[in-house]
């Protein structure tokens, strides 16, 4: 969340990103050449791209941050199994890829504060605003107590919990969202006050359960999460669609993910349940209109 309220975020091990840099002794000496598939990249020279390109920014950072004007002759092969524009922080996690193997590569690993600090940057290309908490969540690959502006937090799960995630396939458009959030805010000041006090009081609930691995306590916040969100008009039919599918087949709890407005929600598999549970959520979020689920456990 922002406007000083808390938010909490959780890694999911379940998809990743990778970055691999390697030696490139047949290309000129200071040029670092780009291979990512999913957007069209192939061994492209990584000056060739609008220096507002993503994955540009995050090499041009590194490199700023180390202060090294051009890199090693490599080649750098940039994959992801995250869905793209979905709610779970896929921009973050390339950045952080790209930026601990090529730095890692040139020698100077960078510490998790300046991962941060250059996810952070790239992140305001895909967002505008962003809040911070893909890029920490990611980076620290821990759970994550975030409020903007204040120290990261991150904290241990008591019991692990499993969540299955399900994507709507409508792109998620976090920036025009948080725009509209700002703005409906700016107009209603008492109300959007009210909105943000509850769903940060749900928040530090939601990480005291937790921390005490009383993940059973989670379900209805989620719940009620989500009925704010929607009041906040950043949810969408598709969300509520998967959000009413979930519960209707036996989840503890559900509610969107991200920004809001299309990509992924989540629903809380009943921790006393067995795994034949946790598909069932999935099938039926499949059934709902779901493009793809994931089933992740945290903490474990």
């Amino acid at each position: 969340m922002v406007y000083g309220q808390p938010a909490l975020a959780v890694p999911v091990p379940a998809v990743r990103a990778q970055a691999i840099v390697s030696a490139a002794p047949d290309l000129p000496a200071g040029e670092l050449r780009l291979t990512a598939p999913a957007v069209d990249l192939h061994d492209t020279p990584w000056l060739h791209l609008a220096p507002v390109h993503p994955l540009r920014r995050a090499v041009d950072l590194t490199l700023e941050t180390l202060g090294i004007p051009r890199p090693l002759a490599a080649r750098m092969r940039v994959t992801s199994t995250i869905p793209v524009a979905a709610g779970l922080g896929s921009g973050a996690a390339v950045t952080v890829a790209m930026v601990r193997a090529l730095s890692g590569f040139l020698g100077a690993p960078l510490p998790p504060e300046q991962v941060n600090a250059i996810a952070y940057e790239v992140e305001k290309i895909h967002h505008g605003t962003p809040s911070g908490i893909d890029n920490t969540v990611v980076t620290y690959a821990k759970p994550v107590y975030f409020v903007r502006g204040e120290p990261v937090q991150t904290f241990q799960v008591g019991r692990p919990f499993t969540l299955v995630i399900a994507d709507t396939g409508v792109p998620a458009p976090t920036a025009q969202a948080v725009a509209d959030v700002r703005q409906a805010a700016e107009a209603q000041p008492e109300v959007y006050r009210a909105l943000f006090t509850q769903i940060g009081k749900i928040a530090r609930q939601a990480r005291t359960a937790i921390e005490a691995g009383e993940p059973a306590r989670l379900g209805a916040l989620m719940d009620v999460n989500h009925a704010l969100l929607q009041d906040m008009g950043v949810s969408c039919p598709a969300l509520d669609r998967l959000v009413a599918a979930a519960k209707e087949s036996g989840a503890a709890g559900a509610k969107l993910s991200g920004g809001g407005r299309g990509g992924n929600m989540i629903a809380l598999v009943p921790p006393e349940a067995g795994p034949e549970a946790a598909e069932a959520i999935a099938e039926a979020l499949r059934a709902a209109g779901a493009v793809r689920t994931i089933v992740t456990t945290i903490g474990a």
